[in-house]
């Protein structure tokens, strides 16, 4: 059986979001301040996309297809791991709202 056209389309669009989301976006890169002081930054990232098609009738022998995806990402700082002198602590940027957050 062949590919349908939006098996491609939503296999670029998947690869993508691959390409922007990854550990080091969630967990960033240390921020060594001094000799015995690092900052490591935490980031909450949300990520959604949609695809769909149609299939026309062909009046020749033209497959007639027409589709498209999109896709958002929201990358926000939330937090810093601050370790220093043998201690990690948490240092939040916002508070918590909810029991969820």
């Amino acid at each position: 059986m062949a590919e349908h056209p939006i098996q491609g389309l939503m296999g670029v669009t998947i690869d993508k979001i691959r390409e922007m989301v990854d550990t080091s976006t969630i967990i960033g890169d240390p921020i060594h301040v001094d000799a015995a002081t690092t900052i490591i930054p935490v980031s909450r990232v949300t990520f959604g996309f949609a695809s769909g098609g149609s299939d026309v009738a062909p009046k020749s022998d033209k497959q007639m297809f027409g589709g498209g995806t999109g896709a958002g990402v929201s990358v926000t700082p939330v937090a810093f791991l601050v370790i220093s002198g043998g201690n990690v602590r948490t240092v939040q940027l916002i508070e918590k709202v909810t029991a969820v957050d």
